[in-house]
C-alpha cells in the first residue's frame, strides 16, 4: 500500500501517463477512423476482445501480461476478419457486420466470465471502465524503476504505430481520402485497410485494461472528431487529435481524482465537453461561426436595404422613407454613424452612401430586366427575387448581365438602370 505523500503523488503521475500514452495512440489511429467513416469500428474491437482475455487467463496468462495482450489482439483481429468475411460473403453493410460481430463476440466472452467466474479472476466492471486507479501497482522493472505495465504496453504501441503513420503515410492519407483512386494508382488499398484494422486493433487492446471498452471508444472517435472540426489539414488533424486526447486524460483524471469518481468514466466527460466546444467554436463550421455569419449577412441585407431605399426615396418613391421594422431603424441609424446617411432630420444619402446605393439598386434592376427578358414571369413577381440577388452581384456579374441586355437602359417597370460608374474612371463601389 502507498501511504505516503511522494508514493501517491507517483501513484497519479503513472495513471496519468498511461492515460494520455493511451490516448495520443488512440487519437492517431482514430483521426484515420473518423476520415473513413469507421469510428464504431473501434466500438467492435473493445467489445469484441474480452473472449480472448478471457481464454488467455485460462491458459495461465497474467492479467496485464503479454499472453492476455496476444489473446486481446488475436480476439481483435478475428473481430475484423469475421466483419470483412459478413460482408463479403453474407451481403451485410459495413457496419450490421461490425454489430453482427462485436456483439457475438462480446456475448460470448460475457458467456466465458460467468460460467467460468471461479477460474477467471475478471471483473466485470473493469471491462467496461477499466482499473486506471490500479495501473501503478502492477509494474514491471526498467532501469531501476518499477514502471506500470499498462504504460509499457501503450509506449510500445504507440510508437510503433507512429512509426507506422510515418513510413506509409502517403498511401494511408491516400488509401483514406480516394480509396478508388489509390486503387487505381496501384495502391494494395486491401493490405491498408487491413494496416489501418490491426492498428486499430493493438490501440485498443493497449488501452483495454487500464481504461475499459467505454473509454476507449471515446480515445477513438472524440478527439478526431472534434479536430476535424478546428482544423483542414490532415496532418494537423492528428496533432490536434492527440493534444486533445491527451489534455482530456489528464483534466479527466484530475477531476475524477477530485471528485472521487471513477477516472475512466471522467475522462470521457472531458472528451465530450471538448468536442461540444470545437462544436460551438470551430472557426467557419462551428455552431457560433454560423451564428456569426447568418446574423452578418442579415445585418448587411438590412443596411442595403435602407439605402436602397433612401435612393428610391430620392427618385420620388415617398413611401421608401420611413424605416418599417425596428432593425430598419437600427440600420439607418448605423449607417448615419458610419456617414453614409445625412445625420440632419430627414437626411439623404451621403456621397459615400449613394455610391454604395446605386451599386445595390442597379443590381437590383439589372435582375429584374435579365428576368423579364429571359424568364416569363409577371412583372409584380420580379421583385422579390432581385431584392435578395442584388445583395450578392458583383461587379463581374453585373457587367455580364448587362452585356447580355445590350446596355438596356430600363428596367421592366420603366425605372432607369443606374449607371455601374458615376463618372468616368471612378472604380466601382461594391456593397459590403
Amino acid at each position: 500500500m502507498i501511504d505516503s505523500d511522494g508514493g501517491q503523488i507517483w501513484m497519479h503521475v503513472w495513471a496519468i501517463a498511461t492515460a494520455a500514452t493511451v490516448a495520443a495512440a488512440c487519437a492517431l489511429v482514430g483521426s484515420f477512423l473518423v476520415v473513413r467513416r469507421l469510428s464504431l469500428l473501434g466500438d467492435a474491437i473493445s467489445h469484441a476482445v474480452l473472449p480472448g482475455i478471457v481464454l488467455a487467463v485460462l491458459a495461465g496468462g497474467r492479467p496485464g501480461g503479454a499472453g492476455v495482450f496476444l489473446g486481446a489482439v488475436v480476439a481483435a483481429l478475428v473481430t475484423v476478419w469475421l466483419t470483412n468475411l459478413l460482408g463479403t460473403h453474407a451481403g451485410l453493410a459495413e457496419d450490421a457486420g461490425a454489430g453482427v460481430a462485436f456483439t457475438t463476440l462480446f456475448a460470448i466472452g460475457v458467456v466465458l466470465v460467468s460460467a467460468l467466474a471461479s477460474r477467471v479472476d475478471i471483473d466485470p466492471g473493469c471491462v467496461l471502465y477499466g482499473i486506471l486507479e490500479l495501473v501503478p501497482f502492477d509494474t514491471v522493472p526498467i532501469g531501476g524503476i518499477e514502471v506500470p505495465r499498462a504504460l509499457v504496453a501503450a509506449t510500445i504501441v504507440l510508437v510503433g504505430l507512429v512509426v507506422g503513420a510515418v513510413v506509409f503515410w502517403k498511401e494511408l492519407v491516400f488509401a483514406a481520402f480516394d480509396p478508388a483512386a489509390a486503387r487505381a494508382a496501384g495502391l494494395p488499398v486491401g493490405l491498408l485497410a487491413a494496416g489501418l484494422l490491426v492498428a486499430t486493433s493493438l490501440a485498443t487492446v493497449a488501452g483495454f485494461e487500464a481504461v475499459g471498452a467505454i473509454l476507449v471508444v471515446a480515445m477513438l472517435a472524440v478527439p478526431a472528431a472534434a479536430a476535424e472540426l478546428v482544423v483542414r489539414r490532415f496532418h494537423l488533424v492528428i496533432v490536434v487529435a492527440v493534444i486533445l486526447g491527451i489534455v482530456g486524460s489528464v483534466v479527466g483524471y484530475l477531476a475524477a481524482w477530485r471528485l472521487n469518481t471513477n477516472a475512466a468514466g471522467m475522462i470521457a466527460v472531458v472528451l465530450g465537453i471538448e468536442y461540444v466546444v470545437a462544436a460551438l467554436l470551430a472557426p467557419g463550421d462551428g455552431i457560433v461561426a454560423r451564428i456569426v455569419s447568418r446574423e452578418s449577412l442579415r445585418w448587411r441585407v438590412a443596411c442595403e436595404d435602407r439605402l436602397a431605399a433612401l435612393w428610391r426615396a430620392e427618385e420620388g418613391d415617398a413611401g421608401a422613407l420611413a424605416p418599417r421594422t425596428l432593425v430598419d431603424s437600427a440600420a439607418h441609424v448605423w449607417l448615419v454613424c458610419r456617414g453614409r446617411v445625412g445625420s440632419t432630420a430627414g437626411g439623404g444619402l451621403t456621397q459615400v452612401g449613394r455610391e454604395e446605393a446605386r451599386v445595390i439598386v442597379r443590381s437590383h434592376r439589372l435582375w429584374e430586366a435579365w428576368l423579364g427578358r429571359h424568364v416569363a414571369l409577371p412583372l409584380d413577381h420580379l421583385h422579390p427575387p432581385a431584392e435578395w440577388i442584388e445583395h450578392h452581384l458583383g461587379a463581374e456579374v453585373r457587367g455580364r448581365i448587362a452585356a447580355d441586355l445590350e446596355e438596356q437602359g430600363g428596367d421592366p417597370h420603366g425605372r432607369e438602370i443606374p449607371p455601374e460608374q458615376t463618372a468616368p474612371g471612378t472604380p466601382p463601389v461594391l456593397p459590403r
